[in-house]
């Protein structure tokens, strides 16, 4: 395996996203691409991201499954500039990790074994599907923050609401103007500490879509013209203050 990207930052900013949630993942590469499927400790959330084969410049490979330490890969990722290109190489029970600027550096990281089959992201069935401008979905996140440990996302009468409330309330609406809502009336509430975590990854694109329904898992899809990143969320189910 020996793969080429011209321009590492993207891959270095998910790996960093996605080291949050999980420590030690599975990187899939095949004639698809790169791909980390990964599911949390606490098996609330779930991740899922693909760089594909059309991101790099140069791709050579057969499938490859590579157990890796993401905060060791991360660290080595951060040593990249705006202008770097990094090649990544597996030799045996290593991935060398070739950074290319002015000089050219080199890192070796060893390959772990993680037990466990490869994971994908389920297929599920969601009632309400609604695409806003990523900003204003990170900012009605922090808003809920400053007020609450989790919000609840809601459809009423075609508007979309993210809500939170504890000893204070905050809340976001949005309607048809500021957003594309395809949805049915519901309601489910998840947990604050793990959408934090998410809209790190809305601020890698203009766009970020949301698929939920009444007390059910919800969606998060992040795209853009090098990658795909999505996460799964349960809900909370509990009595409310």
């Amino acid at each position: 395996m020996l793969v080429k990207l011209e321009n590492p930052g993207l891959l270095s900013r998910v790996v960093e996203i996605i080291s949050e949630l999980v420590i030690e993942v599975k990187i899939k590469v095949d004639e698809e691409g790169l791909s980390i499927t990964a599911m949390d400790p606490a098996n609330v959330a779930m991740t899922k991201f693909v760089l594909p084969k059309s991101s790099f410049s140069v791709f050579e490979t057969e499938k490859e499954i590579l157990g890796i330490n993401l905060d060791n890969l991360k660290r080595i990722l951060k040593r990249s500039g705006s202008t770097s290109s990094v090649v990544l190489e597996r030799k045996e029970n290593l991935l060398n990790i070739q950074i290319h600027d002015r000089i050219k550096r080199n890192f070796n990281l060893s390959l772990i074994e993680i037990e466990g089959e490869e994971r994908e992201m389920p297929e599920m069935e969601f009632s309400s599907m609604v695409e806003l401008n990523s900003s204003d979905f990170i900012d009605s996140i922090e808003d809920c923050m400053v007020v609450a440990d989790a919000c609840s996302f809601i459809i009423k009468d075609g508007k979309f609401v993210i809500e939170a409330k504890g000893l204070n309330s905050a809340m976001s609406e949005f309607s048809g103007d500021e957003a594309k809502i395809s949805a049915e009336n519901c309601k489910s509430r998840y947990s604050l500490e793990y959408l934090q975590k998410f809209i790190k990854g809305a601020k890698l694109s203009e766009k970020t879509v949301l698929r939920f329904a009444n007390d059910h898992p919800l969606r998060v899809d992040i795209k853009n013209d090098f990658m795909d990143l999505s996460f799964l969320l349960a809900p909370r189910v509990e009595t409310e203050d």
